[in-house]
């Protein structure tokens, strides 16, 4: 059980409300007083969750100075928005390069020096020290780019450490403040071109601030960012998820008020103007842009939402399995991602335009992939064969072909679980977007919450997980609110149903309705006599892992699944033929 509504009704805040207008609609939006900053003494003076770093904000001190051999900063430099609001960045750039260089910006609420707020400046997955205290999280390392001949900007938006204003998460007002700074930027005597870097909650506001179309914004990297907060994170297939947001507004630091989402999330619990603005206009971006995606991290979807959706000629996609993190401070992402600056940011003509579109990890199991970086042309992949297996709650298993018989399979909404399994005959290569359509009924409940894995077994029925910073994860996955279960007819295709969240279709006693859940996208190839199995149930499962994944599941009384006859119960999968077959050999 995550965070209740009557949870977060019981936090306890200084709260305001705002007649704020979204396109022609007004909405009153409730801030929460933000955290007050904190120097380091102070956050080494608290106890349990309050020594959280985003707690942690630098005493304002605006000066120029030398923070490493060669490397110039200005500190606590103040920006006027278009409004008359005054924010603060910090600029990294070479000391001893005359003339202009270009600049990576790094727009987060996150605050612009989280390493001067602990002794070893610590990133998960990532060795001690491999990143600077100059560091913004999930961001660009000055000691890395400054030396290199780019500048890094750190930025505390609006709301955000000492900067003024109130704090608007992830909307329109973001990316109009990034627009602003960015022409700002561009007017400083020493500054090139410019682009925007970061992964997580970096690359989601690269996404709203490059749909402003800002002049001189010349390229962007968003590695790996969530695009539709509301389907992605806030109500992700209507359930809600009140601890994940509440740990991003409880923790971020300012000196007025942060757009309290998770009061939001129970004020309008379906879609509306609010969360509609949390949407990024994809189509509005149309400079070269390098999007990254882990197939095991709740950014999948926006990553590959954004990528498929904005209009540039020049973009590229790089799928992989390890997390954010380490996958931005290696080596090989490091100089990938100055190859694409040098390109776009130095006009370096490097070759980086010969650079595959798309390129993928196709997952095994555990830590081993069964192909790296393989080059694709479109996404989804156009050789995509889309089967369906069929389920039977009488064995539950699986099959190719429809079952004439009805059947059903029962569980406990809070603590049951129903699994169907099916070995493969042959080597099969699922690659793409998967749908499970499930014929369900509620037992002493009118709604049922579905979460849903979809899981690698070997021969003998064990379990071959991913492995993801070193810890197994479940599967791809989707979930589904059964009262949420309508779809929107403009979103949705035949291999990606997606929920419109306007209505409430609240479940009758004895109603078995059809439900079409949405599979985050995945690559993972399955050995001959290996078995696919669909785990279902009502809870997230999921233990030891750092993040506060948690939703409030509405499940009392039993789950009922139908299979068979008029009851087609399916997973239909995306299954990728080899490229070549010549005998025994196969390529894929």
């Amino acid at each position: 059980m995550g965070m209740t509504r009557e949870d977060v009704l019981n936090i306890e805040a200084e709260r305001i409300t705002k007649i704020i207008k979204f396109g022609d609609e007004e909405i009153e939006c409730i801030y929460r007083k933000a955290r007050k900053p904190m120097t380091k003494e102070e956050l080494e003076a608290q106890e349990g969750p309050s020594r959280n770093t985003f707690a942690f904000a630098p005493a304002f001190n605006p000066r120029t100075f030398i923070a490493e051999e060669g490397i110039l900063c200005e500190q606590d430099v103040a920006v006027k928005m278009r409004d008359g609001i005054t924010i603060y960045c910090d600029i990294y750039r070479p000391q001893y390069i005359t003339g202009r260089i270009p600049a990576i910006i790094s727009w987060s609420f996150f605050g612009k020096r989280p390493g001067d707020g602990q002794d070893e400046w610590r990133i998960m997955g990532v060795p001690t020290q491999t990143v600077s205290n100059m560091a913004k999280f999930e961001s660009a390392d000055p000691a890395y780019w400054c030396r290199k001949g780019y500048a890094v900007v750190n930025v505390d938006p609006r709301g955000t450490g000492h900067s003024e204003g109130d704090l608007h998460l992830f909307g329109t007002q973001d990316g109009r403040d990034g627009y602003d700074f960015i022409e700002w930027l561009a007017t400083q005597h020493w500054c090139g071109k410019i682009g925007l870097f970061g992964n997580s909650g970096v690359a989601m506001t690269q996404w709203r601030i490059a749909a402003e179309q800002p002049p001189h914004l010349a390229c962007i990297a968003p590695w790996e960012g969530t695009g539709d907060l509301y389907r992605e994170s806030a109500w992700e297939g209507g359930i809600p998820a009140y601890a994940f947001m509440e740990g991003v507004v409880g923790f971020t630091t300012g000196e007025n008020y942060i757009d309290d989402m998770v009061m939001m999330a129970v004020k309008y619990p379906k879609m509306n103007a609010y969360w509609e603005d949390k949407i990024p206009k994809f189509e509005k971006i149309r400079i070269p842009t390098y999007v990254t995606a882990c197939w095991n991290h709740f950014h999948l979807r926006g990553s590959f939402e954004g990528f498929r959706k904005i209009r540039s000629p020049k973009k590229w996609m790089r799928a992989h399995r390890e997390f954010e993190w380490p996958d931005t401070y290696s080596k090989e992402g490091l100089e990938e991602l100055e190859r694409f600056f040098d390109r776009y940011l130095k006009d370096i003509r490097n070759g980086w335009e010969l650079t595959p579109r798309i390129r993928i990890e196709v997952q095994d199991a555990y830590d081993f992939d069964f192909q790296i970086n393989r080059p694709e042309r479109e996404w989804p992949l156009a050789r995509t064969q889309y089967k369906k297996l069929y389920l039977d709650a009488a064995g539950m298993s699986m099959s190719f072909e429809p079952y004439g018989q009805e059947a059903k399979i029962s569980y406990d909404g809070q603590t049951g679980m129903a699994c169907f399994d099916m070995p493969f005959a042959e080597d099969t290569e699922i690659t793409g977007h998967m749908k499970l359509r499930l014929f369900v009924e509620a037992d002493g409940h009118d709604d049922m919450d579905l979460f849903i894995n979809i899981q690698k077994l070997d021969e003998d029925g064990n379990w071959l997980p991913i492995s993801v910073l070193g810890e197994p994860h479940p599967g791809a996955w989707g979930k589904m609110r059964v009262s949420a279960r309508e779809l929107d007819p403009k979103l949705s295709t035949d291999y990606r149903p997606v929920q419109a969240h306007i209505n409430t279709l609240k479940l009758s006693p004895g109603e078995i309705v059809p439900v079409d859940i949405e599979i985050w996208p995945t690559s993972r190839i399955w050995h001959k006599g290996q078995q696919l199995r669909i785990q279902i149930c009502g809870r997230y499962i999921r233990e030891n892992w750092f993040e506060r994944l948690e939703w409030d599941a509405d499940n009392r009384g039993n789950h009922i699944i139908h299979t068979g006859g008029q009851y087609e119960s399916f997973l239909q999968i995306p299954v990728i033929p080899p490229r070549y077959v010549a005998g025994d050999y196969v390529y894929r």
